[in-house]
């Protein structure tokens, strides 16, 4: 029997529940791969599973659903499916199973098998350190091991007898340490030498009807403060392309009118001196960018009453940058300005934003703080998340 042929052949089962679900799936699968070369992947996953040899059992869009309404109006549909999937996976038998983000559905599903007595694996864990950390003993009886993107999670599972693993962020695994400002200009065709404002305020529709108008706003200002600006913004998919086309309908049609791309995020930002955005996971794309950048965000009014009456949200700071810096113990200086609900204007926003574009030693400080955050989210190696998730998963794959 050759070495290859004694590798063990498990049946590995995933389930994801939306894009970055199945991203996270195929560098998984990936890496398990080169472990298990015979291994036999199941479960719900979506085009980039697939092509890795992935058999989806059910279309991962019955999982991609936004908002409370739309999952209310789904739940009858969502609970057979789960009962269908818990009982296939249980007549499977497959050595893991792995939920992957989702964790309305997958918890549901984890706690379901590991009761029956299947390994149960939840990766990316809820965010736990900004509210409802009580959250974390429903995930212990899920699942038999978490697997976290930041640094800070495992401790606080631990303090409730949880076996959780940092692996590490892949989005810091496709951004160079170092960043290429030059070739990111080159790329967009900006000039080098001129102040550039690259400008996110939103990927959802909901998002720019409330905001968008605002941070266009704030944009001019800064525009009309700072000589030669050049502004870009990136529409996230051609609704809000044609949402942000119409915002700008009334703004200058010059050289110095905003430059709006259809996607190109990454280049954006890589191409800013400052990124003025929503807060979200482009705070954390921007902070891997190495690119300073000010925050404002909006919610309705009523969910934000509700929240902090209910003592729902446990932090006081609302970014990733900023919950990142002090959990590495960076101080508790803000490296990001917030501005959330009223403190969510066009003045106080363009007023942050250019004190960032008029202080160099500022942002050169903010860019050192990002690039030790992004050897942090790296886990201090050289492999990529997706290898450490593996190692973990393999743990339990070969123990007895």
């Amino acid at each position: 029997m050759s070495a290859l042929e004694s590798v063990p052949a498990p049946l590995i089962a995933l389930v994801a529940g939306e894009d970055s679900g199945d991203q996270l799936g195929a560098d998984l699968i990936v890496a398990l791969r080169r472990r298990y070369p015979h291994a036999h992947f199941v479960g719900i996953g979506g085009a980039r599973m697939q092509a890795q040899g992935f058999e989806s059992w059910h279309d991962i869009r019955e999982l991609s659903l936004f908002g409370f309404s739309e999952v209310i109006t789904h739940l009858p549909r969502l609970l057979r499916l789960r009962r269908t999937l818990v009982a296939r996976l249980l007549e499977a038998h497959p050595a893991v199973v792995v939920g992957i983000d989702a964790p309305d559905f997958n918890l549901g599903v984890e706690q379901r098998l590991k009761q029956a007595g299947l390994k149960t694996v939840h990766y990316v864990s809820p965010s736990v350190w900004a509210w409802r950390e009580k959250r974390a003993q429903k995930i212990g009886r899920s699942a038999n091991r978490v697997l976290c993107l930041f640094p800070m999670e495992p401790a606080i599972y631990a303090r409730h007898g949880i076996d959780a693993r940092f692996v590490g962020h892949p989005l810091a695994d496709r951004f160079a340490l170092v960043s290429d400002r030059v070739g990111a200009r080159d790329a967009l065709q900006l000039p080098q030498k001129v102040p550039v404002l690259a400008l996110l305020p939103g990927s959802r529709p909901s998002e720019l009807a409330r905001m968008g108008h605002i941070f266009i706003d704030a944009a001019t200002r800064v525009a009309a403060a700072l000589p030669g600006l050049r502004i870009v913004i990136p529409a996230a998919n051609p609704r809000v392309h044609a949402l942000l086309e119409a915002l700008l309908a009334k703004g200058p049609r010059d050289e110095t009118a905003p430059l709006l791309l259809d996607g190109h995020a990454h280049e954006a930002m890589l191409a800013a001196d400052v990124v003025l955005l929503a807060s979200g996971t482009a705070t954390l794309e921007a902070m891997l960018a190495k690119r300073p950048m000010v925050v404002g965000y909006r919610v309705a009014p009523l969910s934000y009453r509700i929240a902090r009456a209910l003592r729902m949200i446990k932090t006081d700071v609302y970014t990733l940058p900023n919950i990142l810096a002090r959990a590495s113990g960076l101080g508790n200086e803000l490296l990001v300005p917030e501005l959330m609900q009223d403190d969510c204007t066009a003045e106080h926003l363009a007023a942050a934003t250019l004190a960032l574009f008029q202080d160099s030693a500022r942002r050169g400080a903010i860019v050192a703080a990002f690039e030790h955050l992004h050897q942090e989210l790296r886990a201090g190696r050289d492999d990529h998340a997706g290898d450490r998730a593996a190692a973990a998963i393999a743990e339990l794959v070969d123990a007895e």
